[in-house]
């Protein structure tokens, strides 16, 4: 606008401020001989347009000059006698009434132009308020549209975060660590634990009453351990909810330190696993029973061999009795002779009844007990159950057990069974072999205070390009087996914290390898 409109040009530098006031002045006397314009009886209206003009764009100092340079002018030219600058006594107040308007008109020339200059600024200042106004009510609304979506978003993972700890039994929490008192319990952390958010939050005192008797110092003393070294916590443990409804809590915490390193806070979760430990617990029942199937099938498929190792004893113990009566008999019976056969008697009785304690045991369907037990006893139990049925296929069995290896903590039941396994294999891996039959077992000490037992055969040595496949449920080369042996046995050895495998043997034949730990107790 100031552009377009002359009047609002912008003061011109100071030498052209009083080059205009000249000009104005001078075509003020130019234009009243203009004939063509009709102006010669209005000098003086040309000499206040000349000093407002030259106040307009001028300013004081130059309005100054355009009224004197006027009054001079005007008296010259003007008053009479004209063009004489000599005492004009009848024409000085026109001179005073025309330099008073001169002045009045230019002092308001300058104010109108002051007050246009400062309007204008006003503008231009306004104009610029208002664009950073705008811009700035831009900028919150756009700030308001952004904190909208992120409050939007925030409630949206809120929802979602809720929904996945309703999902999985999870509920967060965050407590102080001088005092443990909770500062904020999710929604899921109050249904877990059967407390009505209307109540509050629950006290110390309120939450160790849900914790179950027996594990409260286990609790106890896991978040006082994380205390005292600003650590991570893992511990599982049991809430009793009103009821005597049991619940099984798996609970990790971690430390929030402020900014000089102080610990003030521990956040974390509590998940309900009782669902899980309840399929646990019947995943373990699953597998004694599968495991208690295998022993017995494993032992049907025997009976002809324990029939024939159970009847040596007694066909001994016969033979002894008709013995002992003989020398009773005598005219002078001999009672030492007699003694010696009873006591053969005995001796084969016992034998007779270990073997059947044996068989017994390993029909016998109970929990896992475990206990230090002697391998190496083991390895004679199970050499002596299967005499008969290397004896059948003329497998010949040797022995070679280290003297120095510990006893480990295992279920002795258990251990019977992967070797029963392991020595069942190898015998009939040897059944059609032409050449040496002999199953050994070896056992030795074993890296990290473990020990190691190895079953080795002579037989037709692992199944081609699926040596890999051996523990997995269900897999047989047997046309008549089930293929659950060595896939128990794989779980059994596990979870006494060891490890089971296979080789192949040079020339021809099999190797199988568990290792068990002695001093960590094996996993549950």
């Amino acid at each position: 606008m100031s552009r377009s409109n002359p009047l609002l040009w912008p003061k011109p530098p100071g030498i052209w401020r009083y080059g205009i006031a000249g000009l104005s002045v001078a075509a003020a006397l130019i234009i009243p001989r203009w004939p063509a314009l009709h102006l010669q009886d209005a000098p003086v209206s040309l000499f206040l347009c000349a000093v407002i003009l030259s106040a307009w764009f001028g300013g004081v100092w130059p309005g100054l000059l355009a009224t004197t340079l006027s009054a001079f002018a005007f008296y010259y030219y003007f008053l009479p006698p004209i063009h004489s600058f000599g005492p004009k006594p009848d024409e000085i107040p026109r001179l005073v009434v025309f330099m008073v308007s001169a002045l009045f008109v230019g002092s308001l020339s300058v104010a109108q132009r002051s007050a246009t200059e400062s309007l204008r600024r006003a503008r231009d200042d306004l104009k610029g308020t208002v664009q950073e106004l705008q811009t700035t009510n831009q900028a919150l609304l756009a700030a308001s549209g952004e904190r909208e979506r992120a409050e939007e978003s925030l409630r949206r993972s809120e929802g979602y975060l809720a929904e996945a700890q309703r999902l999985t039994h999870t509920g967060s929490w965050v407590w102080q660590a001088a005092t443990k008192d909770a500062l904020h319990l999710s929604d899921e952390w109050y249904r877990i634990y059967g407390f009505d958010q209307e109540d509050g939050i629950p006290t110390l005192e309120q939450r160790l009453q849900r914790i179950h008797p027996e594990d409260r110092a286990k609790w106890q003393e896991a978040t006082d351990r994380a205390v005292s070294e600003r650590s991570d916590y893992d511990v599982e443990f049991r809430i009793t909810l009103p009821g005597a409804m049991v619940k099984h809590i798996h609970a990790v915490g971690h430390p929030v330190l402020d900014a000089s390193g102080d610990l003030i806070q521990f956040v974390g979760s509590s998940t309900d696993i009782t669902e899980p430990k309840r399929a646990e617990e019947s995943l373990r029942q699953a597998q004694a029973d599968l495991a208690r199937i295998n022993r017995v099938t494993t032992m049907g498929e025997l009976t002809a061999s324990l029939a024939h190792e159970v009847s040596q004893p007694i066909a001994a113990a016969v033979t002894n009795a008709n013995t002992c009566l003989r020398w009773l008999m005598r005219d002078h019976p001999d009672v030492e002779e007699a003694r010696a056969a009873a006591m053969r008697i005995v001796k084969d009785g016992t034998r007779a009844a270990e073997i059947i304690k044996r068989i017994r045991l390993l029909f016998k369907k109970g929990t896992s007990e475990r206990e230090l037990v002697d391998v190496n006893e083991v390895i004679r139990e199970m050499t002596v159950l299967l005499r008969s049925e290397a004896a059948r296929y003329a497998v010949a069995m040797r022995t070679d057990l280290s003297a120095d290896i510990p006893h480990v903590m295992a279920d002795r039941v258990q251990l019977q069974q992967v070797l029963l396994n392991l020595m069942i294999n190898g015998i009939d891996a040897m059944k059609d072999v032409v050449g040496k039959r002999e199953l050994a077992i070896k056992s030795q000490k074993a890296q990290h205070d473990g020990i190691l037992v190895s079953v080795s055969d002579t037989g037709v040595g692992l199944p081609v390009q699926q040596a890999d496949q051996i523990f997995k449920a269900f897999f047989t080369t047997k046309p008549q087996g089930t293929g659950m042996g060595l896939s128990i046995s794989h779980s059994i050895v596990e979870s006494h914290g060891g490890r089971l495998w296979a080789a192949d043997n040079t020339p021809r034949g099999a190797s199988l390898y568990f290792t068990l730990p002695t001093k960590v107790e094996a996993k549950e």
